[in-house]
């Protein structure tokens, strides 16, 4: 299973492990929900990886600042190279960007979360599971679709480990 964020966050190069700060906690603790696996256990089942390989930088208003399409193409190597040697059956990829960047269309999370698409990806079949972000700033997983919608994508995940 290949899991693909959109890129690290301040603390992550630091701490030098992906999803290790907030949106982390939330993020294990959905998987577990789903896997029965604490964060240890999915760290070491689950490969990390991101659309962007190094933190963007923060934005005008104080988030962080989505990778621009030259970053992104610039760190498009590393997954192509990633999906050739690990050979997932699996993406989820978490977040808007990722979730556009798999899928290669933009997409609302209305559409995708929730549903699962067996797709080519870089010359691999493989079955993608959209996951909202999530972080803290986002309440898109907290309240009505959405919530809902991420129950579904994370059955699909429990259904997905449960034929592998």
């Amino acid at each position: 299973m290949l899991l693909i964020g959109q890129a690290p966050g301040p603390r992550e190069g630091k701490l030098g492990r992906p999803f290790a700060w907030t949106a982390g906690k939330t993020l294990f603790r959905w998987l577990e929900g789903a896997t029965g696996w604490d964060e240890a256990t999915v760290r070491k089942r689950v490969y990390f990886a991101a659309v962007a390989r190094c933190f963007p930088g923060k934005a005008k208003d104080g988030s962080d600042r989505r990778p621009d399409p030259s970053e992104i193409e610039r760190c498009q190597t590393y997954l192509v190279r990633e999906v050739e040697i690990l050979e997932p059956d699996v993406v989820l990829a978490v977040g808007t960007l990722a979730i556009e960047q798999v899928l290669g269309r933009k997409a609302k999370l209305d559409e995708v979360v929730g549903r699962t698409v067996r797709m080519r990806y870089h010359g691999r079949e493989v079955l993608v599971i959209a996951l909202p972000h999530p972080s803290g700033a986002s309440s898109w997983h907290k309240t009505r679709p959405g919530k809902a919608r991420l129950g579904r994508a994370l059955r699909h995940v429990r259904e997905a480990l449960a034929t592998r």
